[in-house]
């Protein structure tokens, strides 16, 4: 009963944690499985690495044991250790989603409904994308404190394509700042394709979401070097998947006319830096496009973004607030191709899309989402990422400009309350009337 609703006045947060919804008297201590499965319903994973030696310590407990382990006292002290604090906010339901399992169960309808959603096409003007299944649909989140949750294709490794531009961004203003980026850099939103032949009227790229921001990007990050990003990169993912498609980096080089026309108009321009080798920036950016994540590594990278630089899952500052915060005004305007504008204003939360059907979305202060379909719309956008993070937005009140105090129409699942699931369920069955 402590574990689902907190407890009623202070106590020590070993009691509080000892006690366990499934015993029948509260002196009675819980067996290693009823604690886990009280830990997964709190949203933090077993595989969690802050939580690495109590595991550790659990599962040797459990093979020294020749009989029944149960979860006393003296084996939950050994166990905790260091994570005293942490489990204690996990129990009392402290974390920035108090009710995590009905918040999951909410993303899991969405997730069902966003399915049945078909059209679009699967990109292959990169061959090695074409060979995706046009029916894979994954999401995963992550909270700033590390609550994880996915549904669907999850573990499908996929290339972060055109997602990469803010990761990349972000790195090159940590390193480098912002006042050296922008000078070779814009910040506006181009209203023009993402591979256009365009600059402003400064002669630079419009912004670094487009691909001539981009390239000159990777032209100001070459110096680092390919394992220096990605060491940023498995940072921002924890310990999640970070990997590399060799056969997609050779597949952009090979069909790159576009990018390599775009790169020969930057040099015509003097648009990189003094000394960069066009060629070589090129190639650097087909490696970083090709770089490869899953749903639930990616949605670790989202929540670094939303927690302002520092990775919740090892408590890693990664990025700088100041890199965090350009990246992510940037990609609230420019984020989405030509849809922008419209994500903008129906979503109101940044977000970067990829053609191989990637969706990152940030809730400043509160979660990373990765969305990932293969088939796209008519401007490259996922069309079931697109649709799932509208009703995200159209069932919670996430959107930069609801309003917290008087929008009650959503919900918000940073308050506990006992009647939001039935307001769920009443905005459910007043959206089924609608349609």
């Amino acid at each position: 009963r402590e574990l689902k609703y907190g407890p009623p006045y202070p106590r020590d947060a070993v009691s509080v944690l000892i006690s366990s919804p499934q015993s029948h008297s509260p002196f009675s201590p819980p067996s290693p499985f009823s604690f886990l499965s009280a830990l997964r319903s709190t949203g933090l994973l077993t595989s969690d690495p802050r939580l690495s030696d109590c595991m550790r310590q659990l599962r040797q407990s459990m093979q020294d044991s020749a009989g029944t382990v149960m979860m006393d006292q003296t084996l939950f002290r050994k166990c905790v250790g260091a994570n005293i604090l942490l489990l204690t906010q996990a129990f009392r339901r402290k974390f920035i989603i108090p009710d995590f399992e009905a918040f999951a169960s909410n993303i899991n309808q969405l997730y069902y409904s966003t399915q049945r959603q078909v059209g679009g096409h699967v990109a292959d003007y990169i061959p090695q994308l074409a060979k995706f299944s046009p029916d894979l649909w994954g999401v995963s989140l992550c909270t700033v404190d590390g609550q994880r949750h996915s549904a669907g294709d999850t573990k499908v490794p996929f290339c972060l394509q055109s997602c990469v531009k803010p990761l990349e961004y972000a790195i090159a203003v940590h390193e480098i700042g912002t006042e050296h980026v922008h000078r070779y850099v814009g910040k506006e939103p181009s209203g023009l394709k993402f591979n256009q032949l365009s600059l402003d009227e400064e002669d630079k790229p419009h912004n670094p979401m487009v691909n001539a921001g981009a390239i000159v990007i990777s032209s100001l990050l070459k110096v680092r070097g390919f394992l220096g990003v990605m060491e940023y990169l498995k940072k921002m993912a924890g310990t999640e998947y970070v990997g590399f498609s060799n056969a997609t980096f050779q597949s952009e080089k090979e069909t790159g006319d576009r990018n390599f026309a775009i790169g020969y108009y930057l040099k015509e321009k003097k648009c990189f830096p003094k000394n960069a080798d066009m060629i070589a920036a090129l190639d650097f950016y087909f490696q970083l496009c090709s770089i490869e994540v899953t749903c639930e590594s990616g949605s670790v990278m989202a929540a670094t973004l939303a927690n302002g630089g520092i990775c919740p899952i090892t408590g890693e500052q990664v990025l700088s607030a100041e890199a965090v915060r350009n990246t992510l005004s940037l990609m609230h305007s420019c984020g989405m191709y030509d849809f922008s504008g419209q994500f903008a204003f129906h979503v109101g939360l940044p977000a970067k899309s990829g053609v191989s059907g990637a969706v990152l979305l940030v809730v400043p202060n509160v979660m990373g989402i990765m969305c990932w379909s293969p088939p796209l719309d008519r401007v490259g956008n996922s069309v079931r990422g697109i649709h799932f993070c509208q009703e995200l937005v159209s069932l919670f009140n996430f959107h930069n400009y609801d309003n917290l105090r008087h929008f009650a129409r959503k919900l918000d699942p940073r308050r506990q309350s006992l009647d939001d699931r039935v307001t769920f369920q009443k905005v459910i069955c007043l959206k089924s009337l609608i349609s």
